[in-house]
């Protein structure tokens, strides 16, 4: 049986997309272009995150960040806190009262020439990595630590779980994020990342957990057989999936 004509043309336009990932962390700004499936077509540019970052310096890092690369019909940003509508809601890394509402993907459009997308950066990372099978569960593991939670390839609600307590009065970020890990050494941290997943097993009893991020790397305990380590390239290549989902049409 041929495929419709309406099949041809999706299939068509897939093999044309070519996605600019972006991945904002509280670290770095990284980007590259990638293919319909997320592989990389260039090398992953990265550039220090500003700080003090409010939207008009992030926007003109960004602009600076891909000029180098070649050309691109889809852009997709991964941003570290919770967006709407391709607007930021919260931005813990950089202060929320001068993002909130910001039309990030608008203006970012704007500036680069080209229809943009905004997620969260650890569902970004998810969109590369799930399998589609029962409860997935995202951990990123950077400047702080991000959450994304999956239910058989459908991404669900998000929860900041990064600013949850989780021991004593410290929150995951303060637990297990960047500070923390310098602060008592990898020996010590590899211990509260055991009991951070065991945690998150108890409270969401996922089929699989994924750990991603810049400090995933950092971790050396034995896994349990439904905890796996994945490339920190996850949070750009994930922005192909962005896009697939809705072909090429509008958000």
């Amino acid at each position: 049986m041929k495929p419709s004509k309406a099949a041809r043309a999706a299939e068509i336009s897939a093999r044309r997309l070519r996605v600019l990932g972006i991945d904002i962390g509280g670290t770095y700004l990284k980007a590259a272009v990638i293919d319909a499936r997320g592989h990389m077509l260039t090398e992953r540019l990265k550039l220090n995150t500003p700080d003090p970052c409010p939207p008009t310096v992030m926007l003109r890092s960004l602009v600076q960040l891909v000029r180098p690369l070649p050309a691109y019909n889809r852009i997709a940003i991964g941003f570290p806190g919770v967006v709407r509508a391709g607007r930021v809601v919260t931005a813990p890394h950089w202060g929320t009262k001068p993002w909130a509402s910001y039309p990030l993907a608008q203006r970012l459009a704007q500036r680069l020439h080209a229809p943009a997308r905004l997620i969260n950066d650890a569902e970004m990372q998810g969109l590369a990595v799930v399998r589609g099978k029962g409860l997935e569960l995202v951990l990123t593991l950077g400047t702080g630590a991000g959450t994304a939670l999956f239910r058989d390839g459908q991404l669900m609600p998000h929860l900041e779980l990064a600013h949850h307590p989780l021991h004593k009065s410290d929150t995951y970020n303060d637990y297990i994020g960047n500070q923390a890990l310098e602060r008592v050494g990898k020996k010590h941290w590899n211990r509260r990342i055991a009991r951070t997943i065991a945690t998150l097993a108890a409270l969401l009893n996922y089929d699989h957990l994924y750990i991603g991020g810049g400090n995933a790397s950092r971790i050396t305990l034995r896994l349990p057989r439904n905890v796996s380590l994945v490339s920190n390239d996850a949070g750009i290549e994930g922005g192909a999936a962005l896009w697939r989902r809705g072909a090429l049409a509008p958000l």
